[in-house]
């Protein structure tokens, strides 16, 4: 078998989307115990609110897809009553954000998953890790699954596999770069080249 790379265009992004998922609870993994952190959920998000904190979660991973829905789009999505949606809090300073999406019957997908640059690193994500497993299993779901790319921190794959996630589909996802037109700054994300 031989290997083919293929161009991407200048003012295009190109990703590999790895899949994971787990059908059963896994065992519990210890934890920096952190009497500051809070798991708050929001009900009917304000818009802006939500937009500014996946902004703040996201920007340095090229999170975009939900900055450019307009507010029905957007609406539709964190207001439905089967999707859940939760801000990791230390004191008043909203540190991540967490998205359970059980919108499918018999399965969770934790659609959003990040912890803002302040606590990268801190044993927040692990925290919210354990939380967002503990509040999709007490569920009925027979599945709970999350993609990751290749635009995410470089040890995101092997902490979801370490939280008990197995993959099982890779694609690669090819979008409009959303620093050119101003989505998100041009700064953002300088691991990711920025072709124009």
């Amino acid at each position: 078998m031989t290997s083919r790379f293929l161009d991407v265009p200048a003012g295009k992004i190109a990703a590999v989307v790895t899949s994971l998922e787990m059908l059963q609870p896994p065992p519990a993994r210890p934890e920096h115990v952190d009497a500051g952190l809070a798991l708050q959920h929001v009900a009917k998000p304000d818009l802006d609110w939500y937009r500014a904190l996946f902004r703040r979660v996201g920007e340095s991973w090229i999170w975009f897809s939900r900055l450019m829905m307009d507010d029905a789009a957007l609406a539709a999505i964190i207001h439905d009553p089967q999707l859940e949606v939760y801000v990791l809090k230390r004191g008043e300073q909203e540190a991540g954000l967490l998205e359970l999406d059980f919108r499918k019957a018999d399965e969770c997908e934790i659609g959003y998953f990040g912890v803002a640059a302040p606590f990268v690193g801190t044993g927040a994500g692990r925290w919210l890790m354990n939380r967002a497993l503990a509040r999709a299993w007490a569920r009925p779901i027979r599945r709970l699954w999350v993609h990751t790319c290749t635009f995410d921190h470089q040890d995101a794959l092997a902490f979801y596999v370490r939280s008990g996630f197995r993959p099982f589909r890779q694609q690669i996802e090819y979008a409009d770069d959303p620093r050119v037109d101003g989505v998100l700054p041009r700064a953002a994300a300088p691991h990711v080249p920025l072709m124009e």
